[in-house]
């Protein structure tokens, strides 16, 4: 997998992103890292032959590929991300209606996807929510921008980001779990 942010500018990428397993399964390998079939479907709570229906359609878009090299033999299918990350612009499908639909159903599945696991948190049981105390949290804050200081302050936020998700962890024995953030940074009316 490439460190680097993929720009999609086609329609069907995202088309084939756009799905909540499809989106599930890229999560899973962003998070655990190369992966077979076998352990992405219990991971999943899918069955073998679904999950690999669906790495065939990320694979058919260039989202996710094959690593041969990690199988023991002839029968293990080992998968990877292509990339570190996706980003794309409304702008960039402005012009094709149906671009335009695929892109703003991508955009809302992306949202559903993270406010469902924020939901998820929320009603986990209350043995693991005291297990990480008060570290948890949730913010927001109303700032006064132009469209260019939005684009630094995204700039800084994910430096910030690749700080914290790009090191290595220490070798400290400590135990780190997935921890999954986001924020959205949107011209708004309060």
């Amino acid at each position: 997998m490439t460190r680097e942010v993929r720009q999609v500018t086609d329609s069907r990428v995202l088309a084939a992103m756009s799905h909540p397993l499809r989106r599930r399964l890229m999560d899973v390998l962003k998070v655990y890292g190369p992966a077979t079939v076998s352990s992405l479907a219990g991971r999943s709570g899918q069955s073998v032959p679904n999950v690999s229906h669906h790495l065939r359609v990320l694979a058919a878009a260039d989202l996710v590929r094959e690593a041969p090299e990690l199988a023991r033999d002839r029968r293990e299918r080992w998968w990877r991300l292509v990339s570190a990350g996706l980003r794309w612009s409304s702008a960039d499908f402005a012009d094709d209606p149906a671009a335009q639909a695929v892109q703003q159903a991508a955009a809302s599945l992306n949202l559903d996807r993270q406010v469902g696991l924020v939901r998820d948190w929320h009603a986990a049981g209350e043995d693991e929510r005291a297990a990480w105390g008060e570290a948890p949290f949730s913010t927001d804050r109303w700032l006064q921008l132009t469209p260019g200081e939005l684009a630094e302050f995204e700039t800084e936020l994910l430096a910030l980001l690749s700080r914290w998700g790009d090191r290595e962890p220490p070798e400290d024995g400590r135990r780190r779990d997935p921890v999954f953030f986001f924020a959205h940074g949107i011209p708004a009316r309060p």
